[in-house]
């Protein structure tokens, strides 16, 4: 069986990336891994440190290889992730200030990252903690930083939700992965 390619989402809180996910899910009628920080700041809270971020780290792996296991079975081509520890790392250096060696030795990135600018209004649910002008800049530019840091491909995502979607459709079959 081949292993199924692996779109993230990546970006700040309160981008779009959750609502993009699920359409892109469906639109290629595979399976989508859900955003494992928002699980586990929901049971555990927001106030999360290095121990929170590294066991979220190791949730989002779980999700992801059941998730490929399932798509593999199935024959499909990719799965979509709402992030990844990529997203995580970014988290650590925008909440604790610092990097962290085990979110930092983590290897098994995505085939592509979706980008999600923080063009789009921010929406509290309870759990997203960024919400002025300066720290909603910030994030996005630390969220870009990990990954130019990573070297990974990517590609941004903007607009309303129709643009941010055919932009995603685009960069998917530009990778050539679906």
């Amino acid at each position: 069986m081949k292993r199924p390619a692996n779109v993230v989402l990546h970006g700040p809180e309160s981008t779009g990336k959750s609502t993009l996910g699920a359409r892109l899910a469906a639109h290629y009628g595979t399976g989508l891994v859900p955003e494992y920080g928002r699980l586990y700041c929901e049971v555990h809270g927001s106030e999360t440190d290095a121990d929170d971020l590294v066991a979220i780290m190791h949730g989002h792996v779980a999700l992801t290889e059941a998730a490929r296991e399932q798509a593999a079975a199935r024959g499909a081509p990719l799965i979509i992730s709402d992030t990844d520890p990529l997203m995580t790392a970014a988290w650590a250096v925008m909440g604790l200030g610092h990097r962290l060696p085990a979110l930092d030795a983590f290897t098994d990135v995505g085939d592509l990252y979706l980008l999600t600018a923080d063009d789009v209004p921010w929406t509290d649910d309870g759990v997203r903690l960024h919400r002025t002008a300066e720290e909603r800049a910030r994030f996005m530019a630390l969220s870009r930083a990990e990954l130019e840091r990573r070297g990974v491909p990517w590609v941004p995502i903007s607009g309303d939700a129709e643009q941010r979607f055919a932009a995603a459709v685009a960069a998917i079959a530009s990778a050539g992965i679906a």
